[in-house]
């Protein structure tokens, strides 16, 4: 889901896209230093919820952000607790799941012409060591359309594995996402070479 931008008036919509990327930037990376205990991360996590609230992303939306990613917080939290305890657990599972969703809050309430615009105006000074800026937008383009491209597999692959009976097999779910991930990175990169972005 993450990539859907969600059309607004919020004070998070009028924003500039360059602004809202550094804000994301530095909150990240403010609450993966200072949120050490889980009470720190329980307050972080309500001043994101606030700002969804202020952006007015329905509750349905934003949990789906975060969906996706519940399968592998999971993961981190069993295997912190058994290395550590499971304060850390919380701290961990807790700082990812914060960090998605500003990431989602971002992309919801932002243009992705915009954001790319940003980054290959931020790029532009560094032309003059070979850097295309443009050849990055591009990249950054296809990536964000690949997120929800890559959870629609997943979602159906998974739906198949249910009506299989084998919703518990990892197998029956990582053999063919890996494949159809594979085949539509194919079929993606055949369209590029065919309209001459061939490096």
């Amino acid at each position: 889901m993450i990539g859907l931008y969600r059309p607004g008036s919020s004070l998070l919509h009028r924003l500039p896209a360059g602004t809202k990327l550094l804000l994301l930037l530095a909150s990240i990376i403010l609450a993966t230093i200072f949120a050490r205990t889980p009470v720190h991360v329980g307050a972080v996590a309500l001043v994101v919820a606030g700002l969804f609230v202020v952006a007015r992303i329905p509750l349905k939306l934003a949990a789906a952000q975060l969906r996706p990613v519940l399968w592998m917080v999971l993961i981190i939290g069993v295997f912190q607790v058994i290395i550590t305890d499971w304060q850390r657990a919380v701290v961990v599972c807790g700082v990812l799941v914060i960090s998605v969703a500003l990431a989602a809050l971002v992309t919801l309430t932002t243009r992705v012409t915009d954001m790319l615009d940003t980054v290959t105006r931020a790029l532009g000074p560094l032309r003059r060591f070979g850097v295309d800026p443009d050849r990055i937008g591009l990249m950054l383009a296809l990536a964000i359309r690949c997120i929800p491209v890559l959870a629609t597999i997943v979602h159906e692959v998974s739906e198949a594995r249910k009506a299989r009976g084998l919703q518990w097999s990892m197998t029956a779910l990582a053999t063919p996402v890996l494949v159809r991930a594979l085949r539509t990175a194919d079929a993606m990169g055949d369209a590029l070479v065919a309209r001459g972005v061939d490096d």
